[in-house]
């Protein structure tokens, strides 16, 4: 009976509409299901010369026509999220997949009323129900006797949900000038939590997350992470510093599952997702440097945009200081020489070899009109010759000891 009665709640959330995100990870209209005039579930149309507020949002905003109000909706979701993780584990895995994606067509209604808090509810309980999930998972629970096919469904799901509202979503221009300076600051908070929960959470623990679902996933943070080394270096500065930080917060996601810190609870999974993200950090990190290159060429005199310099001042830092677990080494496209003889004094502490794959880029780096990227680009080439075991040698010791 629980299927049967969480259904029909589900029935009074916002439909299903086919968006399809673009290159660019905006939603691309021309390419979208017919539009449906009629309001969506559990939402009321506003005429249009009636002004709506919604009770939860903080903020009071002109409904147009054809923008509904999701005030019962609103009203539904935490109802729905507290019966349904209460329900029996058999029965509640048999409505999983259709509550995830209810949940996320909830959190994409930010798109045509971001004063609303619909999707600010829908967020939060995508969290709830994922951490659940996950952390179930995690302690072998009932739910580890769960058939493969349904947790494959689910794993999609959840992919799905992170993919159209991080790409499409968050960390963007917003289309309202209504809100307060304290709704916009807890809106970047609930946008740096789903992050937190997908890098520190989903991605790190040891669950049964199918390959194909952590590249996805892993691809997600680094479609957003490239918001700010993407763009025109002339649109840089137009970009609101809410949306720098989100970049630069996926960015550090990125480091973070790549790196390696003497772990005790370093596992399969974590090797996996680690081997993963490490290729897909290195392209980014290349194609930072390579943008930022060229970018300065590109300005003669002129200074690069703060955001870009922040960026890249991240990125030189950070990879001085990740260290990459030894069997990670062995994707890195390296000399096979640098991929065994070199690693072998290294086998139970993690290494730099990392930045092999960088050295074109940092000798490029050095000719930088900017100070403090070449001050950068001196400890990572130290770091390099340390790693090669190249360090300099007291002459005066070496004539002493040959004697």
């Amino acid at each position: 009976m629980w299927p049967v009665f969480l259904r029909e709640f589900l029935q009074y959330l916002p439909r299903q509409e086919t968006h399809l995100l673009n290159d660019d990870g905006k939603i691309d209209h021309a390419r979208d299901s017919p539009v449906n005039n009629e309001p969506p579930n559990g939402s009321i149309p506003i005429p249009r010369d009636i002004v709506a507020v919604s009770p939860d949002s903080g903020s009071t905003a002109a409904i147009n026509a054809g923008i509904p109000s999701y005030i019962f909706a609103e009203k539904l979701v935490p109802v729905l999220v507290d019966l349904f993780l209460q329900a029996p584990t058999a029965e509640k895995y048999i409505v999983y997949p259709e509550v995830i994606q209810s949940l996320g067509r909830c959190m994409t209604t930010r798109r045509d009323n971001p004063d609303s808090a619909l999707w600010r509810l829908a967020v939060e309980a995508f969290n709830r129900v994922l951490v659940d999930y996950v952390t179930k998972s995690t302690k072998g629970g009932p739910q580890s006797g769960i058939t493969k096919p349904v947790r494959t469904r689910i794993w999609k799901e959840i992919a799905d949900v992170y993919e159209i509202f991080l790409v499409g979503y968050c960390g963007r221009a917003l289309s309202s000038n209504s809100l307060s300076a304290v709704a916009l600051e807890a809106d970047e908070s609930l946008e740096m939590t789903i992050l937190e929960t997908l890098g520190d959470t989903v991605l790190k623990l040891p669950i049964d997350t199918p390959a194909d679902v952590v590249e996805r996933l892993v691809s997600t943070l680094d479609r957003c992470a490239s918001r700010t080394c993407s763009l025109p270096v002339e649109t840089v500065e137009l970009m609101p510093p809410h949306c720098s930080r989100f970049s630069l917060t996926c960015l550090q996601k990125l480091f973070s599952l790549s790196s390696y810190s003497n772990e005790i609870n370093w596992n399969m999974t974590r090797s996996e997702v680690s081997k993963i993200s490490i290729m897909v950090l290195m392209n980014r990190c290349e194609y930072i440097l390579s943008r930022f290159l060229t970018d300065e060429k590109g300005l003669g005199e002129y200074p690069l945009p703060k955001a870009r310099l922040e960026e890249i001042n991240y990125v030189l830092q950070e990879l001085a200081r990740l260290l990459i677990h030894p069997d990670v080494v062995s994707i890195l496209p390296l000399h096979p020489c640098l991929r065994t003889d070199l690693v072998e004094d290294k086998e139970k502490r993690g290494n730099r070899s990392h930045l092999f794959v960088l050295l074109p880029s940092f000798c490029e780096l050095v000719t930088s009109r900017e100070l403090r990227i070449r001050e950068l680009v001196q400890v990572l080439l130290q770091l390099i010759t340390k790693e090669l075991c190249l360090e300099k040698l007291s002459l005066a010791c070496e004539k002493f000891t040959s004697r």
